[in-house]
């Protein structure tokens, strides 16, 4: 296969992908849409990718990521953070605030954005805090992060809890105006401080770390919902971890109350077990669980009670990583190795078919964060928005050959089903052939 320099003006021919599990046709990218759709010829100077045995999926997109920048660049740039998640199949992603300084003004949330447009992989899409400086103590300017050129849809303190009753209830009330979303890390701090960081049961008592109870996830849970049947407004949880929140949420979109809900790859598949080595690569917020947590939520993503998958890719660069546990930084990576952990878990659960991936990675979290030129289908006229997969590749992660900056990826020496092998933003190719294009 040929590339150009100049890819950004280039046309595309697919040959042969599966296109999300209905039926192999060929695609052509130009324009930054998909022109044509079915058995086509070649046209005049197109690259022919060949994508036999490959399923295209439209670009995924990630409604939680941690690019760091500004103020942590040690750890991930906007830049780096594009190309792990480019290299993962994202064509848009959603930065959190807890950068430094917060992103809680108009200013802050345009800086974020330019960034992202700078770098020209994704679309970076600034999350607004909810807070101003996420002290949990006043709302953060939200009205103006919605009016800028970064046109923020979606809030959130992620890394700290709203636990303000009366504060969430008026964060509900203001964004209900422009059809904005409140992203709630669920955490009381009364029943799960800072220190806590291994969840609570024989496990965190053998080891002796502070515990996790799941109770301190799912009473927030719990109340949020209901103050998003009062105000009328959309609230989103974040990084489910618990079977108790599942049962919740399913109860609460029983009733129409307006809440969606995501997990992350490392909640689907991994458990706290890993913990007992004490390996710091394997603490995050919140903690990896118990079996039976895993179990029901890929009961729950499979049913469509959660409806997105979400990385919370949270790179950290060594000196903070590399301590004995309990003073450790909490999170992992997750940009790169999402879809083929989604892919991994759904062979062995039967659960997920292409059109569901497709979903719950694609136009659920757009759907979610309003974001109306990404998670289309792929027909006619669309953005070539576009993932290609090869879905039985088995892959050894190498954290070491990780487009991030940071290197606490917790899928290093695991043996992954499936492989990203190229990705287009609005036709023009991100990645081929495996490689990040830039």
């Amino acid at each position: 296969m040929t590339t150009t320099n100049d890819h950004t003006n280039q046309t595309y021919l697919i040959k042969g992908a599966d296109i999300v599990g209905a039926g192999r046709h060929d695609m052509v990218l130009q324009d930054g849409v998909i022109t044509q759709l079915g058995q086509v010829d070649a046209p005049s100077g197109a690259v022919v990718v060949d994508a036999d045995g490959l399923v295209a999926l439209p670009g995924l997109v990630d409604l939680h990521t941690h690019l760091r920048e500004p103020g942590r660049e040690d750890a991930e740039t906007v830049a780096t953070g594009s190309a792990a998640a480019a290299a993962g199949g994202f064509t848009a992603l959603l930065a959190m605030a807890n950068t430094n300084p917060v992103t809680d003004t108009a200013e802050a949330a345009e800086h974020v954005y330019d960034l992202g447009q700078r770098a020209g992989l994704v679309d970076v899409h600034p999350v607004g805090a909810v807070t101003k400086g996420l002290a949990g103590e006043e709302l953060a300017e939200l009205g103006l992060m919605h009016r800028s050129r970064a046109a923020v849809r979606v809030f959130s303190d992620d890394g700290k809890c709203v636990h303000d009753a009366r504060l969430m209830r008026r964060a509900l009330e203001y964004v209900r105006a422009f059809d904005g979303v409140i992203s709630q890390h669920c955490q009381d701090p009364r029943l799960a401080d800072g220190q806590a960081c291994c969840h609570e049961g024989e496990l965190s008592g053998r080891l002796g770390l502070p515990g996790w109870p799941v109770v301190a996830e799912e009473v927030v849970v719990a109340r949020d919902v209901m103050l998003a049947r009062h105000t009328g407004s959309r609230v989103h949880v974040a990084h489910v971890s618990t079977a108790g929140s599942v049962e919740v949420i399913r109860w609460a979109k029983a009733q129409g109350i307006k809440v969606t809900a995501e997990v992350t790859p490392h909640h689907l598949m991994l458990t706290t077990d890993l913990l007992a080595d004490y390996d710091p690569t394997f603490k995050v917020n919140p903690p990896l669980r118990p079996d039976e947590h895993v179990r029901a939520l890929r009961v729950a993503l499979v049913d469509g009670t959660i409806d997105a998958v979400a990385t919370d890719h949270a790179p950290h660069a060594r000196h903070d990583k590399e301590h004995a546990f309990a003073e450790a930084a909490f999170g992992m990576l997750g940009l790169e190795q999402a879809l083929q952990v989604v892919n991994t878990v759904s062979r062995v659960d039967d659960g997920l078919d292409w059109a569901a991936v497709a979903d719950r990675t694609s136009a659920a979290p757009a759907r979610i964060a309003g974001l109306g030129d990404q998670g289309r289908p792929l027909q006619v006229g669309e953005p070539g928005n576009i993932t290609l997969f090869d879905p039985d590749a088995r892959a050894v992660v190498d954290a070491a050959a990780s487009h991030s900056l940071s290197r606490n990826n917790p899928w290093h020496g695991h043996t992954l089903r499936g492989q990203v092998v190229s990705t287009f933003l609005r036709s023009c190719a991100t990645v081929l052939d495996g490689k990040v294009i830039s």
